[in-house]
Formats: structure tokens, C-alpha cells, sequence
């Protein structure tokens, strides 16, 4: 859609699937139980292929075969919202718990979400912006961007010449939320591959909470404004400016940003010191979001970053998952991180014990497990030196140790707020694993620490 007279705008390829978003709560919960169908089905025909070649079937692990997570990862990128949110939350920190094949099968949800028809999406506008909601803009793409769990994005140009980014939620999330995280505990209750002792309840109310606040853009924007003064006159990191005449709590007018994903860095022609270099810039950031800022953006999903090749600048995208961390909190952190480069394991129990990941009344073996898994995800702050991420193994190992200690000794569960840091730390370190850097994690946190 362009006015006569005015410069178009670069049009994005049209090659995204369109799908109307389901917006009633009934609706979702159809869709929910039918997609818990079609797994339980997958899993029966898993087995009997299982005997018919002459395997016994492995119970739970029938459910989670790659054909049913391709199943979920088709049915969530419909639904959209926070089943899906779910979904993308799995298959990026799934390695303690889920088998390689379905978090591969999942990781779709991470970029290939349905856009919705252009008849849905002028509905939307209109309500948001009134009548006329043509009469803003000199331009506006039709064809997204990018699609994600919450919204989709497109670019639009004002009749003031604003270059900018429209991020547009789908109708019906922020009413769904409960109903869609309520129904998406149920099934995982019923894949049973959920931990013994997890306190399921607890972190569906705190992801209901922070569901709640990233499905409202008003909120987004003021986290965005205050990381941007945090972060302040930056070579590093570039936080794209909010322009609240368009910003409403179901859109987020932003700058638009010439730029490419991190994801694309992962490719072999990608010098190996451009991959390092941006590696470096995703933990250094981690350590001034914990210790310096003490207010921390929990989602690292690959894309939320962008990187652009002028000033060598990540540029963040979504601040939805943003949380302040009260000082006590994070001086926590910083003696856990003393003891880890230390490796005292008797400090290491001490201050799982303060941050919560053990409990007065936890078992030896399930404590031990515990500090286990602390000392194996922080092997790239232990490390001497130049980490490589690519020859670790890390994922792979931390997968294994973590299905091992939560399906066989329990794992206490950690207070909620605590699981969303930990998903950003060990996100950050899955990016470097992703762009293959090899980089020194440890000098990068020791300032912090002394």
C-alpha cells in the first residue's frame, strides 16, 4: 500500500504462509486437544513400527519422536500466541530434557510462524489506529518481515518520512494467555517428560506474568526506553528508537535498522574473527545486564539479535522479556560466579542453597546432581582461555547429565524468576555454540567479580 507521489519501500519476498489467528479461548483449546490427538496417535504408530522391527517401544520417548514434533511444531506455528511462545521456549532450552530430533523438529517455531491474511491484519490496524489508518503512512508493506509467537513485523514509512518497523500482535493473545499456558501444561503433563518434583504450577504463573507483560507494547516500549539509557552512547549495542505516536498496547512503532540476523554469521564464509567478535559482544552485554545494569533482557532467541556490518553493533529487537534483578539478587550471583571460577564446591553448594536451585530439605544425590549441572553449564566461565564453543559439546553433554538427574534423582525446582535468567545465560552460551566463536568467557566476567 503506497500513496501516489511517494518513494516505495524495498518490497519483502511474499513467500511466508498466511493462516488466520484462532482468537477465542474456546477455539485455542479445540485446537490444543486436537493436536494432544494427533501426538497420542504418533506415538501409537511410533511403537508399532517400533515392534514391527523387532525394538521394544520406550514408553514416553514413543511421544517424542521427530514425526510428532514435527506435528506440534505445525499446529503451535498456526495457533501462534503463547502455546506457541511454549513451543519456541522448548526447543531452545529443551537440551536437559527433550532428545535431539524433536527440538530440531521445533526449532522452526523460532522464525516460520504463519502471517496472518491481509483481511485479519487491516482489521487490526483499524482497531488500533482508528478509522483511515491508511492516512498515517506514505507507505506500508503488506508482506511481513518476520512472523513470530506474539505478533508479526512489517515496515512502513510515515508521510513525515519515518523509516520504521511495525510489530503488530496477533487478535486474541493477550486474552488467551492463561487458557493457552493452562492447556500446553496439561499436555506436557501428559507427554510426561516433565521433571520429578517440578513445581509446575510455579512457573506456569510466572510465565503467565511475563506473558502478560509482553503482550503489552506500552510496557515493551518503556523497557526499551529505559535500556536505552542504560546502555547509553554504545559502540556495541544499538537499541532502535520507540516512536510513541504510533506505539498502542497491541503495536510498537520502532526505527527500522539495516541489518542482518546473528544467525547468518553462522555461516562457513563468515571469518572466524567476525564470529568471535560478535560472541564477545553477546556475553559482554550478559555480564552488564547482570551486574551493571542489574536489569536483564531474559529472551535470547536468535531473533532478537541483528548485527550490522557499518559500526560492527548488535542490534537488540524485542524487550518484552525484561526483568529488573534486586541487588541482593544479583550479588548473589556474582559469589556464585566467584565460587564457580574457583571451583570450591563446597561455596557452589552454598550458594545454590541462597539463590534457591537447592533447598534445607534436598536429597544428597539430587544436591549433588544439582552442583553437577552448575559446574557443567558454567564450563565456559571455569575455562582458562579461549572457549570453542564448536568442539565443546556442551549441549550435548548438558543434555544428557540433565535427563539423568531430573528423570532419576529429582530436581528441586528454583524460584521462577530464577529459571528465566538461567534460560539467558544458557542462551547466550547456545548463540556462541551456534556462531562457532571461540572466545575468552572468563576474562570477559572477571572485572565483575573483583
Amino acid at each position: 500500500m503506497r500513496r501516489p507521489g511517494s518513494p516505495s519501500l524495498p518490497r519483502s519476498p511474499q513467500t511466508r504462509r498466511r493462516s488466520a489467528v484462532p482468537s477465542s479461548r474456546l477455539g485455542r483449546a479445540v485446537r490444543i486437544g486436537l493436536m494432544a490427538g494427533e501426538v497420542a496417535i504418533g506415538g501409537v504408530l511410533s511403537s508399532a513400527r517400533a515392534l514391527a522391527s523387532g525394538r521394544r517401544p520406550e514408553g514416553t520417548m514413543s511421544l517424542l519422536s521427530g514425526r510428532n514434533a514435527e506435528v506440534l511444531a505445525r499446529r503451535l506455528s498456526t495457533l501462534r500466541g503463547a502455546a506457541m511462545k511454549l513451543g519456541q521456549m522448548l526447543s531452545m532450552h529443551g537440551d536437559e530434557l527433550l532428545p535431539m530430533e524433536f527440538r530440531q523438529a521445533l526449532s522452526i517455531l523460532r522464525s516460520q510462524a504463519y502471517a496472518m491474511p491481509a483481511a485479519q491484519l487491516h482489521r487490526v490496524l483499524g482497531r488500533e489506529y482508528g478509522k483511515g489508518w491508511q492516512s498515517r503512512f506514505a507507505d506500508f508493506d503488506e508482506e511481513p518481515l518476520a512472523a513470530a509467537s506474539i505478533g508479526q513485523v512489517h515496515r512502513a514509512r510515515t508521510r513525515d518520512g519515518r523509516d520504521l518497523v511495525l510489530k503488530i500482535q496477533y487478535p486474541g493473545v493477550a486474552r488467551s494467555i492463561d487458557s493457552d499456558v493452562d492447556n500446553m501444561a496439561t499436555l506436557l503433563r501428559w507427554l510426561d517428560f516433565l521433571p520429578v518434583g517440578l513445581d509446575v504450577e510455579g512457573l506456569a504463573a510466572e510465565a503467565k506474568r511475563q506473558l502478560r507483560e509482553e503482550a503489552d507494547y506500552l510496557e515493551e516500549a518503556r523497557h526499551a526506553a529505559r535500556y536505552a539509557r542504560l546502555v547509553g552512547p554504545s559502540r556495541d549495542v544499538l537499541v532502535p528508537a520507540v516512536h510513541d505516536d504510533l506505539t498502542t498496547r497491541r503495536i510498537l512503532a520502532l526505527d527500522y535498522v539495516e541489518a542482518e540476523p546473528i544467525e547468518a554469521l553462522a555461516r562457513p564464509d563468515v571469518p572466524q574473527r567476525t564470529r568471535d567478535l560478535v560472541a564477545r559482544k553477546v556475553e559482554s552485554l550478559l555480564f552488564r545486564e547482570l551486574f551493571e545494569f542489574r536489569y536483564m533482557q531474559t529472551d535470547p532467541n536468535p531473533a532478537n539479535f541483528l548485527y550490522r556490518r557499518a559500526d560492527h553493533r548488535l542490534v537488540l529487537l524485542d524487550f518484552g522479556a525484561t526483568m529488573a534483578l534486586p541487588a541482593e539478587r544479583v550479588e548473589g550471583y556474582r559469589d556464585m560466579c566467584r565460587a564457580i571460577l574457583a571451583d570450591d564446591v563446597g561455596a557452589i553448594r552454598s550458594e545454590a542453597l541462597r539463590l534457591g536451585y537447592l533447598r534445607p530439605e534436598t536429597g544428597e544425590e539430587s544436591a549433588a546432581g544439582v552442583i553437577e549441572i552448575i559446574r557443567l553449564v558454567c564450563e565456559p566461565l571455569r575455562h582458562r582461555g579461549a572457549y570453542d564453543f564448536a568442539a565443546s559439546q556442551l549441549p550435548l553433554k548438558a543434555r544428557d547429565l540433565g535427563l539423568e538427574v531430573a528423570f532419576r534423582r529429582g530436581l528441586p525446582t528454583p524460584p521462577a524468576s530464577t529459571m528465566f535468567l538461567h534460560r539467558k545465560l544458557v542462551g547466550s552460551f547456545m548463540l556462541c555454540a551456534m556462531l562457532h566463536a571461540r572466545i575468552d568467557v572468563r576474562r570477559l566476567i572477571e572485572p565483575y567479580l573483583a
